[in-house]
């Protein structure tokens, strides 16, 4: 398998950390769902090297991606950001792929590429929901946290990702979210934000490249993959039976695998 290699590129405001793999074929941009970074694309990246030139980007503000200047950013913002990291790579025309976040993040950086340049997006998780949906997740599902002198908030990342993953999730799976919010604790609510503010369902009718809706069975956004096809000139859905969410991070030979069908198809 091909090595993952990383690297940074400057942007208006800072720098974009980003893992690659891959010499030869269609490019293919990644993008994580948060807190995360492209660390849930590490395994996967190997699978895909053989036949795409695979980059997953830290959004900024995680992993080692520099912070936007303020917590206002809405997802246009990052995804502008986002596409000054592939013009500074001198990726000219590309697929996009993403997870929860990351999808909005996809979606909106095709939007700002331009029909012919974005040829392809695989979404996972599209977050199409109703306002009252949008309202409850902001005001319940990040709040602020701090540190506490008796490390409170390390048992609450842990136990939070029991909760949102599956309390049967393997440790080191859960490991990796716990260890990914702690690390932007006093941010690691900024995009999550953003994307409860976004509301992908313009943005979908406008999207003209073919689409996948590739998702874990039992995603927490599931349900919207039909919805989701429906808004879509041209949409396919690809469903990985038995699995909460994820994939990337949990079944990335075969999350690579319907990639690269895709794309290369």
């Amino acid at each position: 398998m091909q090595p993952v290699r990383r690297g940074y590129v400057d942007v208006d405001w800072g720098q974009i950390h980003y893992r690659a793999c891959g010499e030869r074929g269609p490019v293919a941009l990644f993008f994580h769902e948060s807190p995360l970074s492209g660390l849930a694309y590490e395994r996967a990246l190997p699978h895909m090297g053989h036949k795409l030139r695979a980059f997953a980007f830290d959004t900024p503000g995680y992993g080692g991606s520099d912070p936007p200047p303020h917590d206002r950013f809405e997802i246009p913002d990052y995804s502008a950001m986002l596409l000054q990291a592939a013009d500074a790579l001198g990726l000219t025309s590309f697929a996009v792929a993403g997870v929860h976040t990351g999808a909005s993040l996809a979606l909106e950086v095709a939007l700002q590429a331009g029909p012919g340049r974005a040829t392809h997006a695989i979404l996972t998780g599209v977050p199409l929901m109703t306002e009252d949906d949008r309202r409850r997740y902001l005001e319940s599902w990040a709040p602020r946290m701090r540190p506490t002198s008796q490390g409170e908030h390390l048992g609450w990342a842990w136990e939070r990702y029991q909760r949102i993953w599956g309390a049967e999730t393997d440790p080191a799976v859960l490991h990796v979210g716990a260890v990914h919010v702690l690390s932007v604790l006093d941010r690691y609510q900024w995009a999550y934000n953003a994307a409860f503010r976004y509301d992908p369902e313009d943005g979908l009718r406008r999207l003209t490249c073919p689409t996948l809706l590739l998702d874990a069975e039992f995603d927490i956004f599931a349900d919207q993959d039909e919805p989701a096809a429906a808004l879509l000139p041209d949409a396919s859905i690809s469903i990985i039976p038995g699995l909460p969410g994820q994939l990337p991070i949990r079944v990335p030979e075969e999350y690579a695998e319907r990639v690269i069908a895709f794309v290369t198809g």
